[in-house]
């Protein structure tokens, strides 16, 4: 060992038992290597070319053996985000930022409230925790059917208030086509830019403040971005008109039912993964607060939550995630041709399987892959930075 320690990098590989070693491993993994290289890169690769190709844009080529294809660039995307006739796809975009944004918060809100009532010892807590998991174990097509039925305008929960005298809703869930917190698509690049630059200036002020005064480089670069970024956003990005005339957009009340559903069936999950956090919590960190006289919200609101931070991210990657891709649900309480209830899931299948438009298909894939590697690439940086600090 004191050879091998002390010896040249160079022959250390030359060892034969660790040369032999890395053969092995290298051999064990390469069929995994190679079809991952095949079946997910290769056909990621394959859906952005088709992305950049007119494949469907004629009909007579669409399901041709041998489609005659033309090399348009981005522009597929550009339509998607600028033709006046693919207003159902920025429809769609706007509807998933507000499921996504409701979704996570509805479900880490009922989830931790759930663990907390768990975490009191309450009677009959393994059958509490089976009923609140049970959801979980369901498919979303289960899940949607069931209550789709509940939500019929004509029947289900809107005939509930009858039985205690009251009058009946009348609430359409999802079949009602009323939208709330309308904004005109064109505002989008400065809602973007305006994000980024307050991103820049939080790191600006968190490489500032970890410096201990002094100014380093880093946050003086990161705060100039900012402070310019903002301006343009302020200012309506001048010089950038997604479209020529106002479209607006908003939260379709439609999705309140989906959201419901949503909401009701991964609840469990994120109550196992709070509960068990709250169970690690050591009791002596909770007594050494109260002795030193605070209240039992204090102690969750200084002791507790924090120490739940990591779940919580955790919970929240794992349902963005989920969200970015739902369809299933979707396709079952609504329906594939609602379009109040439309999601870009939904609409590329629709695009790619039923009018034979497969490179439109292929690009709202694209954008889904981009807006769920914008969830999952950060959350596995940061988890690889932290392994290799430990």
């Amino acid at each position: 060992m004191g050879t091998l320690a002390g010896a040249h990098p160079w022959r250390v590989w030359r060892d034969p038992l660790r040369q032999n070693d890395r053969i092995t491993a290298f051999l064990m993994l390469l069929p995994s290597v190679v079809l991952l290289a095949v079946f997910v890169y290769g056909f990621i690769g394959r859906t952005v070319w088709v992305s950049m190709t007119n494949w469907g844009a004629d009909a007579t080529q669409a399901l041709a053996l041998n489609p005659q294809l033309e090399f348009v660039g981005l522009g597929n995307y550009r339509k998607l985000f600028t033709s006046v006739i693919d207003v159902r796809f920025r429809q769609d975009l706007v509807n998933t930022f507000f499921f996504t944004l409701f979704f996570i918060l509805g479900t880490l809100a009922l989830g931790l409230a759930l663990a907390m009532l768990l975490d009191r010892k309450v009677r009959f807590e393994s059958v509490f925790r089976t009923i609140f998991l049970f959801p979980f174990a369901l498919a979303f097509i289960v899940t949607g059917t069931v209550w789709r039925w509940m939500l019929q305008p004509q029947g289900g929960v809107n005939i509930l208030p009858e039985l205690v005298g009251l009058p009946r809703l009348n609430f359409r869930w999802i079949t009602t086509r009323e939208q709330v917190w309308q904004f005109d698509w064109n505002t989008v690049p400065a809602f973007l830019i305006g994000a980024l630059a307050a991103g820049l200036l939080w790191g600006a002020w968190q490489a500032w403040r970890l410096q201990d005064g002094r100014k380093p480089v880093r946050s003086g670069t990161l705060g100039a971005l900012g402070a310019i970024g903002l301006g343009y956003a302020l200012l309506g990005t001048p010089g950038i008109q997604l479209l020529p005339y106002p479209e607006p957009h908003g939260f379709n009340l439609a999705f309140i039912g989906i959201l419901l559903a949503a909401i009701w069936q991964m609840s469990g999950y994120t109550m196992a993964l709070y509960l068990a956090g709250l169970r690690g919590v050591p009791e002596e960190l909770r007594e050494a607060a109260r002795t030193d006289g605070a209240s039992e919200f204090q102690v969750y609101r200084h002791v507790v939550f924090p120490l739940l931070g990591p779940i919580t991210l955790s919970a929240m990657i794992i349902l963005g995630h989920i969200s970015l891709k739902i369809f299933d649900l979707i396709w079952v309480m609504a329906g594939a041709d609602n379009a109040t209830t439309d999601v870009p899931a939904l609409l590329m299948y629709l695009r790619s399987f039923r009018a034979n438009q497969f490179a439109e298909g292929a690009a709202i894939a694209v954008v889904l892959l981009l807006l769920v590697a914008m969830v999952i690439v950060p959350y596995l940086r940061s988890s690889l930075r932290g392994e290799v600090r430990r």
